[in-house]
């Protein structure tokens, strides 16, 4: 059972830093730390220099930073982008923290953005510590509904062993795969990015832009998972248009 009748993400302010009048800003601003990033400005230098140029809040550089993505790196991601009915009978590696925050997010009303590469993100931060929440169990259902739906041969899930409840996590998602018959292997890992990327052949599940950029085929399964549990999410697309460079 999860430990507190809590919500995953949804911050005070973000009603008003997310409103739709400051959609074309921040839309803008995710443009233009796209175009800085493709071409080798350094990540921390560029943000400010964005989020400065448009006045934003630290939420919202971390929203434009999230959603951004250089054209070269949107390719890449593109051309390996496969969709949930591709998983049928294919190995699934997953970063499990990463989505099921996310999911979690979605189902207690906090914000995701879809970035340029059309991949949903949370804004929540665990920082090494995490705990569960009243939407914890049914994230983890309708996770593994989903991923059921799509019939994959077996879906490894690797939880961050450093993080707190890392093994409570991994207790949940063991009763929940035992008593449903899904072919889950959850495993605490010290790094679930480098059990990521040994997997080439594997069809990785993350929202991690570095590991997007490195890993083999991938799957933005989050997106299925909120279109069927979550259909009335608050999702802001700050992909939409980011596609001009700073004039």
């Amino acid at each position: 059972m999860a430990e507190n009748e809590s919500h995953r993400g949804h911050f005070a302010g973000d009603d008003l830093l997310f409103a739709p009048e400051a959609w074309p800003a921040l839309r803008v601003a995710t443009a233009e730390l796209s175009w800085l990033l493709d071409r080798g400005y350094g990540q921390k230098a560029a943000v400010k220099l964005v989020g400065d140029r448009h006045s934003l809040r630290e939420r919202q550089r971390l929203a434009v930073l999230r959603s951004a993505c250089g054209d070269r790196d949107l390719a890449s991601r593109a051309a390996r982008r496969l969709d949930p009915p591709d998983l049928r009978g294919r190995v699934v590696v997953v970063d499990g923290f990463n989505l099921l925050i996310a999911i979690e997010a979605a189902l207690g009303g906090g914000l995701l953005v879809r970035g340029r590469d059309g991949v949903l993100r949370d804004l929540a931060s665990v920082h090494g510590g995490y705990r569960l929440v009243a939407d914890t169990e049914s994230a983890v259902s309708a996770l593994g509904e989903v991923l059921a739906a799509h019939a994959p041969s077996l879906v490894e899930v690797f939880l961050d062993r450093p993080v707190s409840n890392s093994g409570r996590v991994r207790a949940v998602m063991e009763e929940a795969s035992g008593r449903r018959g899904w072919p889950w292997q959850v495993s605490l890992a010290d790094s679930p990015d480098r059990e990521i990327l040994a997997r080439p052949g594997c069809v990785a599940v993350t929202s991690d832009g570095p590991i997007l950029d490195r890993c083999g085929p991938w799957v933005p399964l989050a997106e299925a998972v909120v279109k069927a549990h979550a259909p009335r999410a608050w999702i802001v697309d700050l992909g939409e248009g980011a596609t001009s460079p700073l004039p």
